[in-house]
């Protein structure tokens, strides 16, 4: 017991995240050896940057590939992810149809539905055993005024492409009988999502990417980013250079260490904690049978799921932001969000009052100054990207994946026609005002949430005065 919580004899915090420390770390793959010159490079090795080279490796199997990752593949996110495989999409929907129309969004969210199942039929091709169940998705609402956004959500929703089937209100008895939250006042359901283990999709998507021809040189970091100069991009390591017809910036919340990049996305970091395996007297009282990904409907969220042991991770932003774009590359979490996010798993199911933490983690996610995901290339500069997921970026990198291998293959297709291709918006602001702005923020979605759970049947003015200044 630590702080009044309960924790494990092996309760571990940070260093990995629980998912590699319930398989194990990958074995170390080779550095880049010296400079190189390949038809591709892509820097950074996590979810983006692997699906990336899977598809254009499928595509053109001729192409010289290379990936490049200063840690290991999936270090980063796409190794301490919550595990949701959701159609979810960051950014505002009316912002992406004001510039292509409400038809252009309307698609974009299909495609997204369509590769929630891209990701599960690849991973069976490819023999990658990820605990993948498509169980759904469930929005609880715990007051009134996260009732009422509950309510106003699914409506909104079906005006950009959800149907009847896509999404829909529980019943009360249904609700119930799906996962017994205390407190749930109204609940929604959508099956477009799957719950996963991020880091055996990273691994077994890394060791696809390989097998296919796809050097993957690990323990490089990349410095800097230069456009084509004598017809050939440029990724400057400080193992040498590595030249190439496009090099694909797939880095997401580590986008700031990159020269030029210090105020392009913002590293948001968020929180997790996992418990030990759950006996049967307890799933009795929470019921949660289908396994279905679980997010309440709270300004500060929490998300959660439970996993193939038997187990619930959940999380949450805790400390969302370190001044200057700092990343805490050891990955620990403080023990004030633990204690946080251990009285949130008790709130929304009091039968877990005697479980104990195995471990703690956080990692970062990246946020445009708008809020809205992007995926480009410049065919000129020879340079593309994706990312700016904001927490929604493990069906989103499939995406992005497949995006990307049409435009470096100069196709245009369906996906490239999508509004998110070719987004681009201003910088963060600098510093102190990033750091303060992100605090101010924050300070008031956790003000909003405590006036509405005293009191509020509407959504507090605190909260919308933290979207006017966040920009979302």
């Amino acid at each position: 017991m630590s702080n009044g919580i309960p924790l494990t004899k092996d309760f571990a915090n940070g260093d990995v995240s629980f998912w590699y420390r319930q398989i194990g770390l990958p074995g170390p793959r080779p550095a880049l050896p010296g400079p190189r010159d390949y038809d591709v490079a892509i820097v950074g090795g996590g979810y983006t940057g692997l699906w990336t080279a899977y598809y254009l490796k499928r595509a053109e199997p001729g192409l010289r590939i290379a990936i490049l990752e200063r840690e290991f593949a999936g270090f980063g996110a796409s190794g301490r992810n919550g595990g949701w495989l959701s159609a979810e999409f960051a950014g505002s929907r009316k912002r992406y149809a004001r510039a292509h129309g409400r038809q252009a969004m309307i698609d974009l969210q299909h495609a997204m539905f369509r590769s929630v199942d891209e990701v599960i039929d690849v991973a069976r091709a490819e023999g990658i055993d990820a605990d993948v169940h498509k169980g759904g998705l469930i929005h609880v609402a715990t007051n009134p005024a996260q009732r009422r956004r509950l309510r106003a959500g699914v409506a909104d929703l079906r005006r950009w492409g959800y149907g009847e089937d896509d999404i829909r209100l529980l019943e009360r008895a249904e609700q119930r009988e799906r996962v017994q939250v205390a407190g749930a006042l109204e609940a929604s359901y959508s099956p477009h999502c799957a719950r996963i283990q991020p880091a055996k999709l990273a691994i077994g998507l890394a060791a696809a990417v390989v097998r296919l021809g796809v050097d993957l040189f690990e323990d490089t970091t990349v410095t800097e980013i230069l456009p084509r100069r004598n017809g050939r991009a440029a990724a400057v390591t400080t193992r040498g250079v590595v030249t190439a017809e496009y090099v694909i910036r797939a880095t997401e919340g580590f986008t700031a260490s990159l020269s030029g990049q210090h105020r392009q996305w913002l590293p948001m970091n968020s929180s997790m904690i996992v418990t030990e395996p759950l006996p049967p007297d307890v799933w009795r009282h929470i019921g949660w049978q289908g396994s279905e990904l679980l997010e309440d409907h709270a300004h500060a969220y929490v998300y959660a799921q439970r996993t193939a042991d038997d187990r619930i991770a959940i999380g949450g932003r805790g400390v969302p932001y370190r001044y200057g774009s700092r990343t805490d590359r050891r990955g620990a979490t403080q023990r004030r969000t633990v204690a946080l996010l251990w009285r949130m798993l008790v709130k929304l199911f009091p039968a877990t009052i005697d479980a104990r933490v195995a471990h703690a983690w956080c990692g970062v996610l990246a946020v445009p100054r708008d809020w809205c995901s992007t995926v480009h290339l410049n065919h000129a500069s020879g340079l593309g990207w994706a990312g700016g997921y904001v927490g929604s970026g493990v069906t989103t990198t499939n995406l992005a994946g497949r995006t990307l291998r049409d435009l470096v293959l100069r196709r245009e297709t369906a996906l490239t026609g999508l509004p998110w291709v070719g987004r681009q918006v201003r910088q963060w602001e600098p510093e102190p005002l990033r750091w303060a702005g992100v605090q101010l923020i924050y300070a008031l979605f956790r003000a909003a949430d405590r006036h509405e759970n005293e009191r509020g049947t509407t959504t507090s003015t605190y909260a919308r005065l933290a979207n006017l200044i966040s920009g979302r």
